[in-house]
C-alpha cells in the first residue's frame, strides 16, 4: 500500500508540474488591484477544464502528502 501511495505521489507531482506550465500567464498588472482586469476577460472552456483538472490533481497530491507525512499508511 505504501508503494502505491508513493507512486501516486510521484505521478501527481509530475502532472502538476506539466499542468501548471500549460496555464496561460495572467499578468494583470496594476489593473488587478481594483478588479478592472476581470472587466474584459473571460475564461474559455478549455481553460476552465484545465483549471478543474489541475485542482483535482492538486487535491490528490495533498491527500497523498498528508497520508505519507503523518504516517497514516504503513
Amino acid at each position: 500500500m505504501l508503494t502505491l501511495i508513493w507512486s501516486v505521489q510521484i505521478i501527481t507531482a509530475l502532472l502538476l508540474i506539466i499542468l501548471i506550465l500549460l496555464h496561460s500567464p495572467k499578468g494583470d498588472g496594476i489593473a488587478g488591484i481594483g478588479g478592472a482586469s476581470q472587466l474584459f476577460s473571460s475564461q474559455k472552456s478549455a481553460e476552465k477544464g484545465l483549471n478543474k483538472f489541475t485542482g483535482i490533481i492538486a487535491i490528490i497530491f495533498l491527500i497523498c502528502t498528508f497520508l505519507l507525512g503523518f504516517g497514516l499508511i504503513k
